[in-house]
């Protein structure tokens, strides 16, 4: 049973989306550490030894610059890190439902980028605030978890299709827009509740990062692109970012024509383009309302992506 399920992860690993690989990584960590926790709980006669959370914080993100400086790794292990079954639990969905959103609407090659640079960022915003406002006391204080990351994701789908509509649990259809408006103000909230504050810090530090992704993109500055390359260069399994379409040439040429017709043809032409341009976004919207984003073909999404743009 065992091969088989290890056989299935690897399938999933190697054949799926760049959201699935990161769930895998995500779990298997949370796996392995809760493995490492229940064998040293049960070799130290039922009581969880001191190594286990050295163990931990030598993994996690910490409020200790010089801590930082000597164990630089963990700004990157303390975003695939966790320990308990309801953080990892709604980290990992909020990942996949507001990721394959970002990932149909500007490519499945940015998800990592974002979240990497995310929980980057996220760690930065807890480390400067433990310092600034002290809420840690004199202790060293210690973060992990992917929510850093899945924040950008998940504020980067609201600014990419605010209105795009997902459907809750006793709620019904609900503009995402307001998902992440709510998401975003609980951490503002939080951060006044003296729970966890750290972390509500990283949040918002994510989702400030998440929006900044989008407006950078849309104004043609891909920050994905330097991500990528460097990952590339580590593994150079990793497929590359699909190719930008060539530039038509601007090769000079000369055609002889009828003026008069030339222009009947034109205008006829720009107003038959414009009808068939609505039918066909009045067509996949209505798709949308009856079956949902997820029922439409990869062309009718790209040109859905390309109308939002004008």
């Amino acid at each position: 049973m065992l091969s088989s399920v290890w056989e299935d992860v690897k399938r999933e690993y190697n054949y799926g989306n760049m959201i699935t690989r990161i769930i895998i990584i995500n779990v298997s960590i949370f796996v392995l550490i809760n493995l490492v926790r229940i064998i040293l709980w049960a070799s130290n006669g039922g009581v969880l030894p001191g190594i286990y959370k050295d163990i931990v914080h030598f993994l996690s993100m910490s409020s200790d610059g010089w801590f930082i400086l000597t164990h630089p790794w963990v700004i990157i292990t303390s975003i695939f890190l966790h320990e308990g079954l309801w953080h990892i639990l709604f980290n990992m969905l909020f990942l996949y439902w507001f990721g394959r959103i970002v990932g149909d609407f500007i490519g499945n090659h940015r998800i990592l980028p974002i979240y990497l640079l995310g929980g980057l960022i996220g760690n930065a915003f807890f480390f400067l605030s433990a310092n600034l406002f002290a809420y840690g006391g004199d202790a060293t204080i210690y973060a992990l978890g992917a929510s850093g990351g899945v924040m950008a994701i998940v504020v980067a789908s609201g600014t990419l299709s605010p209105d795009y509509r997902m459907r809750l649990i006793l709620i019904g259809e609900v503009k995402l827009k307001y998902i992440v408006l709510v998401l975003v103000f609980l951490d503002l909230i939080g951060l006044a509740s003296n729970v966890n504050t750290g972390g509500h810090f990283a949040h918002l530090g994510g989702a400030m990062f998440g929006w900044f992704f989008i407006h950078a993109l849309r104004q043609g500055i891909d920050l994905s692109e330097g991500v990528n390359r460097i990952l590339r260069k580590l593994n150079p399994n990793i497929p590359s970012s699909p190719a930008k379409k060539p530039k038509q040439s601007k090769v000079p040429f000369m055609v002889f024509k009828n003026k008069e017709k030339t222009k009947d043809s034109a205008e006829g032409s720009h107003s038959s383009d414009s009808v068939d341009h609505q039918k066909k976004l009045d067509a996949i919207l209505e798709k949308i309302k009856a079956s949902g984003y997820e029922s439409l073909s990869q062309e009718e999404k790209e040109f859905l992506f390309q109308a939002s743009k004008k």
